[in-house]
């Protein structure tokens, strides 16, 4: 599942509905059939169904993370629209919400910052859903959602049960979990444990510290966190805004490479007569590099044209764009392939898709 997680529908649409009307990037062909399921029960018999007539599934909320090629989904795509938070747990100092996996996920840090609790402000202005963000272990200026989940509510298609997911068997790691290349588990709800607290958690990015004017490592107000991260991400074309094509993408198309010290060194002499490549420490001696700056060293800056009026965002290297709103996923996988080849070309390192692709490759 990923946002392969809008409007109240039928409860189902014949063949060719094209998957373009569902997705940030407004591409993608037909559904071979298009279900809604408005609560955790109803994607369970969702599910179900179409395993009984053998089909395919894929699982479609708010379709910010997902490219869908030009042939479309031949199975059932299932639109989670399921709502909803409530308290599960809290004691004196923290608070554990129970989210649907079809709450709109910034309509979450929305409600978290006005009940005073802290721990997902600084993923403000994320688009998708609430239950896609353990599939891609969400992440943004210097916060994670593996840091406040705590268990994952799942139907597992393999034995047919309705289960829990503790974080610790999810297998987070740097935009990644146990669900991201699997299709075994179809989120249902999240549970994040959140601190009872007016302050944000410590602000562990240089960007967003400049701009609160605090110290890395400062606490804030939440709310003043969290217009702040909108702020930022709105100037650089990360915020869905229907009249601003710079915001028709799936937010960064490629990940941060990480980089073992061999490679990060290979990497630093090929980049020699540039910069030193921006760069962070990982766990067991590897190296996080900037795939934006990877990118616009390689000669692709900022509103780079791809074919069909496909195009890098004016505003940030690492969103492809779809400018013209009629063009193909061809057309942009092509921009994708020219980047990622154009960047191995230079750099020797190998660029990697963020948003699951279905039906397509780069």
């Amino acid at each position: 599942m990923s946002d392969v997680y809008a409007h109240p529908t039928a409860d189902a649409r014949p063949n060719g509905d094209p998957l373009a009307r569902y997705t940030t990037l407004r591409l993608g062909g037909p559904a071979g059939r298009l279900v809604t399921a408005a609560s955790a029960d109803e994607i369970v018999h969702k599910v179900r169904q179409a395993q009984q007539r053998d089909e395919p599934v894929l699982i479609l909320a708010g379709g910010s993370n997902v490219v869908i090629g030009d042939q479309g989904f031949p199975g059932t795509v299932v639109l989670v629209r399921s709502r909803g938070l409530r308290v599960v747990a809290e004691d004196a100092g923290t608070v554990t919400v129970r989210v649907e996996a079809g709450e709109p996920w910034d309509d979450l840090v929305a409600a978290t910052v006005a009940n005073g609790w802290s721990g997902v402000e600084c993923l403000s202005g994320i688009p998708g859903s609430a239950g896609a963000t353990p599939i891609q272990n969400v992440g943004a200026y210097g916060q994670e959602v593996a840091e406040t989940i705590v268990g994952v509510q799942v139907y597992d298609r393999t034995d047919g049960t309705v289960g829990r997911i503790d974080a610790a068997d999810c297998g987070f790691a740097y935009r990644s979990s146990i669900f991201k290349y699997s299709d075994r588990w179809v989120v249902l709800s999240v549970d994040f444990r959140l601190a009872r607290s007016p302050l944000s958690g410590p602000v562990r990015y240089a960007e967003l510290a400049r701009s609160l004017g605090v110290e890395v490592g400062g606490r804030v107000p939440l709310a003043d966190a969290r217009a702040t991260v909108l702020r930022l991400r709105a100037g650089k074309g990360m915020v869905l805004d229907a009249a601003d094509p710079d915001t028709w993408s799936v937010g960064s198309f490629f990940t941060n490479p990480v980089l073992d010290r061999e490679a990060y060194e290979l990497l630093r002499a090929r980049a020699a007569d540039i910069a030193e490549p921006p760069s962070w420490p990982c766990p067991g001696d590897l190296v996080k590099v900037s795939a934006a700056w990877l990118i616009d060293k390689a000669g692709f800056a900022k509103g780079h044209p791809g074919p069909e009026g496909t195009a890098i965002s004016t505003k940030h290297t690492l969103a492809l764009t779809n400018r013209a709103g009629g063009t193909s996923t061809a057309a942009l996988v092509t921009l994708a392939r020219e980047i990622r080849d154009g960047v191995h070309a230079r750099f020797g390192v190998t660029l990697h898709p963020e948003p699951v692709l279905i039906n397509c490759t780069i």
